[in-house]
């Protein structure tokens, strides 16, 4: 029996040496802490056996003080899984890579993560990217194993607002996905949009048989860098027959940077709610008024036999908050109801406010 399937039965983390300097640690989901901190423990114990402390350890997953604890040399980066990263931290992620292993032909780094691997697999995409600007006589060889990764262990992971530009390889990278925004400026084939971008309109499907009962309570959260700026009323689409859904925002809403939009359905009957998609996008990469995503680029929708594949969503933009001259905006048909009850606790909950302090880890028994 090989030492892989041994490890593999004893312990409850995947390790992977991506290149012989770039080090991927995965830790699943729903790993209880108690095995979580064990685990940890070994995985400190086998890198420092072999790298003594020649490893610099980016954290990609929530802010957590054990971590700290088995290896001062952290950097925390993470951000919430199965979405993609502010395009500042992949830049951030990728020069502090580069720093470090330029500064010692020892040095590796380690990228731990306890979520989805898609997080993982943004940055390895990422700094592919990176790197060959900069590329030496081994780039070929390391780029051809950071991509075999990405293809073997994360390909199935990866939501459409973090990346699908590489697989299969042979495809060039898909629009509004962050690996097509960070490649494309790098190359210069994207060029920076730095003036304002005010949103007057973004039209979303309407979906009768979202719900068992046929019932479809949309609203909308819009967050720039995860705060948020924009909540909408509640739709109520009984009766409508019209296939999108217009949501008005008056006055304008002025975008800036990483831009993030969730759409809920409110259930009816009881105190909950269901995300119907996300996405995510940066200001800096739109060029005129308007912007679509199609089913594929939709984070949740995309695997959603409830949406019809041909359904969009569009945002309607504009250099000023004036309502846009000689353009006629699109309106919802009388059926259409919407309950602006703010106090709602459903529609107020907002999911990111408290992201790094989600767990309440132990310091206690983490000496190594």
């Amino acid at each position: 029996m090989s030492l892989y399937r041994v490890m593999e039965r004893q312990y409850d983390f995947d390790l992977t040496y991506i290149t012989e300097r770039i080090i991927s640690v995965f830790f699943p989901p729903l790993l209880d802490e108690q095995r979580y901190r064990l685990n940890l423990k070994e995985v400190a114990a086998m890198l420092k056996s072999k790298h003594q402390d020649k490893f610099l350890l980016f954290n990609l997953s929530e802010k957590r003080h054990d971590i700290t604890r088995l290896n001062p040399k952290v950097h925390d980066f993470g951000w919430p899984d199965l979405h993609a990263p502010p395009l500042d931290k992949i830049c951030a992620m990728c020069k502090a890579m580069e720093t470090w292993l330029n500064s010692d032909p020892q040095h590796v780094v380690v990228l731990h993560c306890k979520g989805n691997k898609g997080r993982t697999g943004v940055i390895i995409a990422a700094y592919m990217h990176y790197s060959k600007i900069s590329a030496g006589a081994d780039q070929a060889l390391s780029t051809l194993a950071m991509r075999k990764f990405c293809e073997d262990k994360v390909s199935s992971s990866l939501q459409p607002s973090q990346n699908r530009c590489l697989f299969p390889p042979c495809l060039p990278a898909t629009p509004h996905t962050y690996i097509y925004y960070f490649g494309g400026l790098l190359s210069g084939s994207i060029k920076m949009n730095s003036s304002p971008l005010f949103l007057h309109q973004v039209l979303i499907p309407t979906i009768p048989t979202f719900q068992a009962d046929g019932g479809y309570c949309p609203f909308l959260k819009i967050y720039q860098s995860m705060q948020l700026l924009y909540t909408s009323g509640i739709y109520d689409l009984q009766g409508s027959t019209g296939r999108k859904l217009c949501v008005t925002i008056e006055p304008a809403l002025l975008l800036k940077g990483d831009i993030m939009v969730k759409c809920y359905h409110r259930r009816v009957q009881m105190a909950e709610r269901d995300t119907v998609f996300r996405l995510q996008f940066h200001t800096c990469t739109i060029h005129g008024a308007q912007l679509w995503f199609g089913k594929g680029e939709l984070d949740e929708a995309c695997s959603d036999d409830r949406f019809p594949p041909d359904a969009t969503v569009e945002f309607v933009f504009s250099s000023g908050p004036e309502k846009i001259k000689g353009r006629e905006y699109q309106r919802n048909d009388p059926a259409v109801t919407v309950d602006y009850n703010t106090a709602d606790p459903v529609v107020r909950w907002d999911s990111y406010e408290n992201f790094n302090l989600r767990h309440e880890d132990s310091l206690e028994g983490m000496s190594v």
